[in-house]
């Protein structure tokens, strides 16, 4: 009983301290083994709306991260970036259209993205012609990697229907 209790309280002590350690403490030896066994290729639909540019360029960063990881652990990416909203005014080449502060961060988004449509595993990089109307820009100031659809929510559901799954990051 007593080599038991010792093993309870052991476990309890380290799932407290599991709460309160870095994430950098896990994210060395860390790994997706678990979630990916079995899975040999994956197919996401990237549901982008940021408006601020520091933001934006962070998700493209993550996003592109994630695609790399896939790739060193055996899973061929298969992925789709769809921009609407206010993500609309950071990747064209209207600067005036960008806020100030955003400037600096459009013009790396769009190398970022001219990078990612090279990369492999990255499909079509599209943009939301409805989003363009709304936010008051233009399709053909759309930056090159990225091409116009009619309907960002139609490319998205049709999309889901083959079998994409959805992350609005």
């Amino acid at each position: 009983m007593k080599k038991f209790a010792n093993q309870f309280v052991a476990a309890i002590v380290l799932a407290l301290g599991a709460q309160f350690a870095t994430p950098c403490a896990f994210a060395a030896g860390a790994d997706d083994h678990e979630a990916l066994a079995g899975v040999k290729e994956v197919w996401v639909a990237f549901d982008i709306t940021a408006g601020e540019g520091k933001k934006l360029l962070g998700q493209l960063n993550v996003i592109d991260e994630t695609r790399e990881s896939l790739i060193r652990q055996g899973v061929t990416p298969h992925f789709v970036l769809a921009f609407r909203g206010p993500a609309t005014r950071l990747i064209q080449t209207d600067q005036s259209m960008i806020k100030p502060e955003d400037r600096e961060f459009a013009a790396k988004i769009a190398a970022k993205l001219d990078q990612m449509r090279g990369a492999p595993g990255v499909g079509d990089l599209v943009q939301c012609s409805v989003a363009i109307r709304q936010q008051g820009t233009k399709a053909e100031n759309v930056i090159p990697p990225v091409k116009v659809v009619g309907n960002g929510w139609i490319s998205l559901m049709t999309l889901q229907n083959r079998g994409y799954a959805y992350i609005a990051p």
